[in-house]
């Protein structure tokens, strides 16, 4: 099951707080988390299959990230799931719009969770539930069925304990293990943390996995958020 902790203007010296496992088949080739060539505004890694990409964000403070459905796989899907990711990160629409538009044509995709924020917004949708939701401030947990289903309640509330003391990047790699998955063929490929302060800077920290579930290489990034 793919995990995606997010907390929301729930603190205010972290606007966006963000925990998430990757769960994937082994054998799907990806690039670990990096500045794209192509687009280097974009921090994200890249699912080297379809292009696209599972959680980013940008330099200017642009965040979004997919789930897929569980049981959601549609054969006459027209788009990868990743591309909903890639496209918010390198476009310029708000969230509101972006998600609107996204679900005009939700029947291209198959089934999954979309979160996208601004600075000023954060926007769930899934092809699976209703209309796109604007959410308030606080916490949320994602994974492959919709918002804050009671397979992720105690991974959310992990979270929100741990938010209440001091915000670091180890802390939160420590309270992802709980949920990794380990596999021969699939399971949590990588974990990643995204720290959004309310003095414009960002860290993003990314450890891999493989199949015996030995963590790998962990690559962190830090900047300064730009103007939109």
């Amino acid at each position: 099951m793919c995990l995606i902790l997010v907390a929301w203007r729930a603190r205010p010296d972290y606007p966006l707080v963000v925990a998430a496992n990757r769960d994937e088949f082994h054998d799907r080739p990806a690039e670990p988390a990096g500045f794209w060539r192509d687009v280097p505004s974009i921090l994200a890694g890249r699912d080297l299959r379809a292009g696209g990409t599972w959680m980013g964000v940008t330099r200017s403070g642009r965040f979004a990230a997919v789930t897929n459905y569980r049981g959601g796989r549609d054969p006459t899907a027209v788009e990868s799931r990743g591309a909903l990711v890639a496209r918010f990160l390198a476009g310029d629409a708000g969230p509101a719009g972006y998600v609107a538009e996204v679900s005009a044509r939700r029947a291209a995709y198959s089934g999954f969770n979309l979160l996208v924020a601004d600075r000023d917004e954060l926007w769930w949708l899934s092809n699976r539930d209703g209309d796109p939701r604007r959410l308030a401030p606080g916490v949320y947990g994602l994974g492959n069925f919709l918002l804050d289903t009671p397979d992720v309640a105690e991974a959310k509330a992990r979270f929100a304990r741990a938010l209440e003391t001091h915000v670091a990047v180890e802390t939160l790699f420590v309270l992802l293990d709980a949920a990794r998955i380990t596999a021969s063929d699939y399971g949590t490929r990588c974990a990643t943390v995204l720290l959004c302060a309310a003095d414009g800077r960002v860290r993003f920290a990314e450890r891999a996995f493989d199949a015996a579930g030995t963590a790998g290489e962990t690559v962190g990034f830090e900047f300064a958020r730009t103007a939109p």
